[in-house]
């Protein structure tokens, strides 16, 4: 019988990639259920706010990690960290952990988990203060949840989501971006390539914007782009009838010129069309 938590229906790696990330998620979520095996305890009932999750709720919370629901896991995932006792609050995310990741995980829920991860930052639950076992194994399967999102086809906009969750958990950007940078193979550059020309088009049309983590600075995003050029020009060489790749050196290249977006804003294309009628 097949694992149901298993993300990876087909458990032969891509040939096209010279790593497997379903392989290395299966390993994270492993190192994930070992680290955090003996989660911490409370000393005390879960206390949070009553009005948004009932007593019976709270009680479930604080019992074993494996009676609490989908349900309630998400909606604690997103409840605002000032609900809860500053005290309580990380012990019960470390207890949650291992079912955090899964929910965020290619078999999980079709969430957008900038907000949800941005809680682990240092005004919620505190990663960065974790024991140094539990950070590293949180941080692999992210390292391991950037990977899949690049080489599995999904949309730019969410793969930026979560990538501002990660950084604003971490309290670190580039790390990341320098983690998507080393994935390699033909699957993992063509994954690249659709990233950057969709991210660069949206600083050309002003659009590229952080939701929730306040402190980030997108900048440091646009700073990344032109760094991939070698990389995109590479791809558009072994793959001259590719438009996305020659689309994505020019809007690097305007990127890093400072100059507009050579295509026009959706909406004003419909405009156009509405008035040629």
């Amino acid at each position: 019988m097949s694992d149901p938590l298993d993300p990876n229906p087909n458990p032969d790696p891509d040939p096209d990639l010279d790593f497997d990330p379903y392989g290395m998620w299966r390993h994270a979520l492993a190192e994930a259920d070992r680290v955090f095996a003996s989660p911490p305890g409370l000393d005390r009932p879960v206390d949070g706010c009553t009005y948004c999750t009932p007593e019976s709720e709270l009680s479930i919370l604080g019992g074993d990690p494996a009676a609490v629901s989908d349900d309630l896991l998400g909606r604690f995932l997103r409840e605002v960290p000032s609900h809860w006792e500053v005290d309580q609050y990380p012990v019960l995310w470390r207890r949650l952990t291992p079912r955090a990741l899964r929910y965020w995980g290619p078999d999980g829920h079709d969430v957008d988990p900038a907000g949800e991860l941005g809680h682990l930052g240092p005004h919620g639950a505190r990663l960065a203060e974790w024991p140094a076992p539990e950070r590293a194994a949180v941080e692999q399967a992210f390292r391991t949840l950037l990977a899949v999102a690049v080489v599995d086809g999904r949309p730019a906009s969410d793969i930026a989501d979560l990538l501002e969750g990660i950084a604003h958990a971490t309290g670190e950007l580039e790390p990341w971006l320098e983690h998507i940078a080393g994935l390699s193979g033909s699957t993992a550059d063509a994954g690249l390539v659709r990233l950057c020309f969709d991210w660069a088009t949206d600083f050309l049309w002003e659009e590229f914007q952080f939701t929730w983590w306040y402190d980030g600075d997108p900048q440091a995003i646009a700073a990344w782009l032109p760094t991939q050029r070698p990389r995109i020009a590479a791809f558009a060489i072994r793959h001259p009838r590719c438009k996305t790749a020659s689309d994505a050196l020019i809007a690097v290249d305007r990127l890093q010129a400072g100059d507009h977006s050579p295509w026009l804003y959706p909406s004003d294309m419909r405009e156009r069309l509405r008035l040629a009628q």
